[in-house]
């Protein structure tokens, strides 16, 4: 009993208390074929130094994105991460630290996440924003909870929301109405349709949308407006640098807004504001909304107030889980938080800066215009759609594009995320995402490796 703090007398003690002899019996419910009665088959032990270079070696059979030149998108982006983000988040105080319920003890992550509310708010133009979403699915589930529980009716998602955000949703809520596209795009004749045929709770809209199209936003809030439903946006937090936010747009100086949305509720993927890929997670689940909808939202919100003798302090001001309220009043369950990616977060955006957001959007955009326009001028290869595209675009292949993929594996390339990994049927076509990490060599590079594919 090496990592537990009792002694053989103190065992005893406790078993004799339960009513058993010994500590197999407590096993006892177990079937005798499925105990395990021989030491485990392991290796020998290893020193320290042993250990570390076996693991290294183990390492090096991970394909990562410091070694391939990376097109990988879909929702999870090889943005460049200051290394002021990785020194400040493992700082003891909060890298071990966990909810701050003790707000005596725990002033200074308190203060970290009020501050990353702020700049949410600001970065999406919202109001109010929270800090305890797990990813971008679960936020819009919850999100699409709230509206409904603001106005019953139907939730309409626009087939240009990202597959696995949809599922999520239905995992939470059931089958939802999806609105279909029309050119890559949510059809506002067929939203204007589908609003006259329902009683709607929300209509959901991503921007850009999975395919990396720009949406009609505008035009498709208005329809949900003059229907009383509420707006769910899902924006792409390193666009807004150079895209109007979801929000009240119009405190913001952008570089080419596109429309305004006007949403109501407002969800996001994090991980693009200075979080690793690693292998899928973790993310960060980015929840904002209007005031008046504030005590209808899920989570922890951190305020600022003063105490008795006029000292500034942070608080956790709601708490809207079942364990701290009554259930009927709780807005959702989750019982933890993304504190540290939020805290990753806060740091990116604030050595970032506005400018500095700005920046790598016109980056985003101008690198993957480029690279669009370069691989559509290779026979067999064609961009899927014609409408505006922030850094992520759609590409018909001449071959399979899971074969592609595997094929430029070969040349220390991701090539993107083919379409039949969430469409069987779409099996020629290829999903590419450009950041600004990507060079003008390593771009050049990807498109003489596309046009010298076999079987082409």
């Amino acid at each position: 009993m090496r990592f537990i703090p009792n002694t053989p007398k103190e065992q005893n003690e406790m078993l004799q208390r339960i009513g058993v002899k010994n500590f197999d019996e407590l096993l006892s419910t177990i079937p005798e074929h499925l105990k395990l009665k021989s030491p485990l088959k392991l290796p020998p032990a290893l020193s320290e130094l042993e250990l570390k270079k076996l693991m290294q070696k183990f390492s090096e059979s991970n394909l990562n994105t410091e070694n391939y030149i990376s097109f990988l998108g879909a929702g999870s982006y090889d943005h460049y991460i200051p290394q002021a983000v990785d020194y400040v988040i493992r700082r003891p105080e909060f890298y071990t630290a966990y909810t701050p319920y003790q707000a005596e003890t725990s002033q200074g992550t308190l203060q970290t996440i009020y501050e990353y509310q702020s700049m949410i708010c600001e970065l999406l133009g919202m109001e109010v924003a929270n800090a305890s979403m797990y990813d971008g699915a679960s936020a819009l589930a919850e999100a699409c909870y709230m509206a409904r529980s603001i106005k019953q009716g139907e939730i309409l998602i626009s087939e240009g929301v990202h597959p696995s955000y949809i599922q999520c949703v239905e995992t939470y809520l059931g089958k939802v109405h999806r609105i279909p596209l029309k050119n890559g795009r949510t059809d506002p004749d067929a939203l204007k349709s589908m609003l006259a045929q329902n009683q709607v709770s929300c209509v959901v809209l991503q921007h850009p949308n999975f395919f990396g199209l720009l949406e009609p936003v505008e035009e498709l809030g208005t329809l949900a407006h003059k229907n009383n439903s509420l707006y769910i946006g899902i924006p792409l937090p390193i666009s807004l640098g150079i895209l109007a936010p979801p929000g009240d747009w119009s405190a913001h100086q952008h570089w080419s807004a596109h429309q305004h949305w006007n949403a109501d509720i407002v969800v996001a993927e994090g991980q693009s504001l200075g979080i690793p890929q690693s292998f899928g997670g973790p993310g960060l689940g980015i929840f904002a909304t209007r005031r008046e909808w504030l005590r209808r939202m899920p989570g922890r919100i951190i305020g600022k107030t003063e105490d008795a003798e006029g000292k500034q302090g942070f608080v956790m001001t709601l708490q809207t889980r079942e364990q701290h309220i009554r259930r009927e009043r709780a807005t959702s369950n989750i019982c933890t938080n993304e504190g540290l990616c939020a805290i990753a977060a806060c740091v990116y955006l604030t050595v970032m800066g506005v400018q500095g957001i700005r920046e790598v959007g016109k980056l985003c955009y101008e690198k993957a215009h480029y690279l669009a326009e370069k691989i559509s001028e290779i026979p067999g290869f064609s961009l899927a759609y014609q409408s505006p595209f922030f850094n992520e675009f759609l590409v018909h292949t001449p071959i399979d594009a899971s074969q592609i993929v595997q094929n430029l594996l070969k040349e220390h390339i991701f090539a993107g995320v083919p379409m039949s990994k969430f469409y069987k049927e779409r099996t020629n076509e290829l999903l590419i995402a450009v950041t600004e990490k990507r060079t003008r060599e390593e771009l050049d590079y990807f498109v003489e490796k596309l046009k010298s594919l076999p079987g082409r």
